[in-house]
This record gives C-alpha cells, structure tokens and sequence, in this order.
C-alpha cells in the first residue's frame, strides 16, 4: 500500500518523536521538523527508511562511532549525519 505524501509525512513526524529513548526522539524530531516540508517523494523515502534503523546504530551513525549496519549514501543520511541539534534545557 503506498500512502499519500501527507500521510506519509504524518507517519514520519510520529515514528520521528516516539523512538523509545527520549535522547534519540528529541533528535530526530526536531531533525524531522525543521526538513519534513522541503524533502522531495524519493527523500521521504529514505528518511522512512532512516526511521527502520535502531536507536543505537542511529545514535552512533549521528555520532561517527562504529555501527553494526552500513549507511547507505544518500541526500537523508547526509542532513541527518550533519544536523546540529541544539539541545533545549
């Protein structure tokens, strides 16, 4: 079944913000918000795909430590292996 882009993007903030560690949903929600409305079909795509991947791979991927999978190369990985996240107090 394939959703339509607001559902999509609806399933994407969701999964974004209930990860399972607050560490990893603090980061990817707020990474999510600030490109969720820019992102073409094929980057949605991957950033679906992105969300698949266990919090502790995430959080070493985003931290250049070692991971147990490989990343692929594309444009999702790229802003989320550089966004600065500013930590709220």
């Amino acid at each position: 079944m394939i959703l339509n882009v607001e559902q999509l993007k609806k399933k994407i903030i969701y999964r974004s913000n209930y990860r399972g560690t607050k560490e990893m949903d603090k980061l990817l929600g707020a990474f999510v918000k600030k490109y969720i409305d820019v992102l073409d079909n094929k980057d949605l795509m991957d950033l679906e795909r992105l969300l698949d991947i266990d919090d502790n791979n995430l959080y070493n991927f985003y931290n250049n430590l070692k991971t147990e999978i490989i990343f692929n190369d594309n444009n999702i990985n790229l802003l989320f292996k550089n966004f600065k996240y500013q930590k709220e107090d």
